[in-house]
């Protein structure tokens, strides 16, 4: 399964730094390399309800795997949603649903968030469950 791959590359990146100021400037950086959100997408449809700060996430199914965009008004929250994005796009809706986030507390992202970004985490992560959900319904039904 890739998306156990691309976890435990992200956990090997992140178990580098020793104190929580580098890996929040890593996060910053990873939303800065985020690939550029058409700005087509950045709707209402998309925007993720939860979040303080401004989220869209956008999922297309593309050969049967869920490829997601995000982006975001602020910095850290546009790299937490690139840490999202690159572990679980261009997966399957099973391998979404199956992956639990757990990374998110062993790379120690959670743990060093306010309460409301941790809420729109949350928010995020939520999201992309939904996705994954429906595409797989319409996978099921034979609609994609």
């Amino acid at each position: 399964m890739e998306i156990n791959k691309r976890i435990e590359e992200l956990s090997n990146e992140f178990s580098g730094f020793t104190d929580w100021e580098d890996k929040y400037k890593h996060i910053i950086g990873l939303g800065k390399a985020l690939a550029e959100m058409p700005e087509d997408l950045k709707t209402e449809e998309n925007k993720v309800k939860g979040c303080q700060s401004q989220v869209w996430l956008h999922a297309s199914l593309n050969d049967g795997k869920i490829i997601f965009v995000a982006d975001s008004d602020a910095s850290i929250v546009k790299g937490i949603a690139s840490v999202l994005v690159r572990v679980y796009s261009n997966s399957t809706p099973e391998e979404v649903l199956a992956t639990k986030p757990d990374f998110l507390d062993e790379i120690g992202l959670r743990q060093h968030l306010s309460m409301s970004r941790a809420n729109g985490l949350s928010s995020m992560v939520k999201q992309i469950s939904l996705y994954a959900l429906a595409f797989q319904t319409k996978i099921k039904m034979g609609l994609a």
